[in-house]
This record gives C-alpha cells, sequence and structure tokens, in this order.
C-alpha cells in the first residue's frame, strides 16, 4: 500500500476545489452590505461617490455629521421578481449602509447628493479650520529606552 504524505490542509484544499465559489456562498454574504465608494477633493470640496445600482433615489438616506458621512438604503424584491422562474440568481437585494469617515473639516447642512446611473455622488464643501484647534503635533522619535 502507497504512503501518501500527510497535508495538514489538504480537507480545505479539496472544499475549495469541489465548490464553486461565487455560487455557493452567495446565501453567505452578510444581510447589510456595504456599498463601495470613491472619496476625494474637489473644488475647495469633498466628494464622495458610492455605487448603489438598481436603487429607487427617494429611498437613499444621506446624513453628515461630526466629519462621518452615512448613505443607508433598502432594495426589495418585487412580486414579479418573486414569481419569475429564474436559472440563475446573483443579483442581491437587500439592506445598503456605509458610514466613513471625512477626511477633513466640513459643512454638513450645505451637502448636496445627485444619484445618476447607479452611482451615488455627495458633494461636501470643507470647512475652514478653526482657529485654536490643534491639527496635530509631530513627535520627536529617538532610539533606545529612555523617553526623556
Amino acid at each position: 500500500m502507497p504512503l501518501i504524505p500527510w497535508k495538514p490542509f489538504r480537507d480545505l484544499d479539496n472544499f475549495f476545489e469541489d465548490w464553486e465559489l461565487p455560487e455557493h456562498f452567495l446565501s453567505a454574504v452578510p444581510a447589510v452590505k456595504a456599498p463601495r465608494m470613491d472619496i476625494y477633493e474637489e473644488k475647495g470640496n469633498i466628494v464622495a461617490e458610492a455605487e448603489l445600482p438598481g436603487v429607487d433615489p427617494k429611498n437613499i438616506d444621506v446624513e453628515v455629521k461630526d466629519n462621518l458621512l452615512k448613505v443607508e438604503t433598502k432594495t426589495e424584491e418585487t412580486k414579479e421578481e418573486k414569481e419569475k422562474g429564474y436559472y440563475k440568481k446573483e443579483m442581491s437585494k437587500g439592506y445598503y449602509k456605509r458610514i466613513v469617515s471625512l477626511p477633513a473639516e466640513v459643512m454638513g447642512e450645505k451637502a448636496a447628493a445627485t444619484y445618476d446611473k447607479g452611482v451615488l455622488r455627495i458633494v461636501i464643501p470643507k470647512a475652514k479650520p478653526k482657529p485654536g484647534k490643534e491639527k496635530g503635533v509631530k513627535v520627536k522619535v529617538r532610539s533606545g529606552n529612555k523617553s526623556k
């Protein structure tokens, strides 16, 4: 009888080889999905763009508070979708939520959002830095184990 070398992860390797990952693990995706976002600066504004395909703009909630941006929405299956005889169903419906820290002080009350072709674009004017507010302190790093 031939000897087979022991591989501690053989069972795990076989598991992943036997399963088609996209199909079998889609049901294991959490109920709350986080939309992908790009955040950048443009003309004195912080701009955030989020992918939200197939969403009704009336169902999108955008909030700016304490330099945090929250984007939230929900998509639901219609009765017609439930009655279709699907061969494959990979497009998911559900609850989307993302909260991100903004890279600068902003004026949230002046934020504006538009939704076009599945992309939510939020433009938030940057605030002028408040006087007396510390931006950061450089700390000198020395070698050795004594801190003086």
